[in-house]
């Protein structure tokens, strides 16, 4: 498969691109999977309350059981009582949930197909940048007429990742960097030949 290759020069080129990861249908159960197993893993799980064992004090019962006129009561630290533990008390959880690296792939290769079929998915030469300078970023952008796009490169060099990061809608990511979300909340996908190179073995 061949896609037409934007560069800032107006010669007409185009790239190869492979049939076996670029040409795979939608599957929308599998990719659901992998990003709800994705954004489980980013929580921390860090949440924690204490339950009434875990307050400290209320050994002693509060009063007598009988004769008060009072609700009987054997603890302080009852979560009916102001200060006491809290009634089904959240505790630190892991909620990541496990998916091979097969599933993992194929998700990634069917976000990428189908973006190819939208017209979202463009190879555009790599940008190189002469130093660091948002305005020379933004000249680029310009120029492929690429506004809130995701652009990956195979490696990010220092230039590129400074000129990049105050412009809105913008994103600059390394192949490593990846993930099914980041493809699926992006508008349009631009990847540079290398990247591509670089996806391709991936994927295999």
């Amino acid at each position: 498969m061949k896609l037409d290759l934007l560069s800032q020069d107006s010669a007409k080129q185009n790239i190869q691109i492979s049939d076996e990861i670029f040409s795979n249908e939608y599957n929308s159960d599998l990719v659901h999977q992998v990003v709800t197993s994705f954004l489980s893993g980013a929580r921390q799980g860090s949440h924690s309350q204490k339950t009434r064992s875990d307050v400290r004090g209320g050994g002693k019962k509060p009063f007598r059981q009988k004769g008060t006129g009072r609700a009987r009561a054997g603890t302080i630290r009852s979560p009916l009582w102001r200060g006491g533990g809290v009634a089904f008390a959240s505790s630190p959880r892991d909620y990541s949930k496990k998916v091979n690296k097969k599933m993992y792939r194929a998700a990634i290769r069917s976000i990428l197909s189908e973006l190819l079929r939208q017209e979202r998915l463009l190879a555009i030469s790599t940008p190189k940048l002469s130093e660091p300078k948002t305005k020379l970023m933004a000249s680029y952008l310009k120029e492929l007429q690429l506004e809130n796009t995701l652009i990956i490169v195979d490696e990010l060099d220092t230039n590129l990742y400074l000129s990049a990061r105050n412009i809105p809608n913008l994103e600059v990511v390394t192949v490593k960097e990846i993930n099914p979300v980041l493809l699926l909340r992006s508008e349009r996908v631009a990847v540079t030949p290398e990247a591509f190179k670089l996806i391709e073995e991936w994927m295999k």
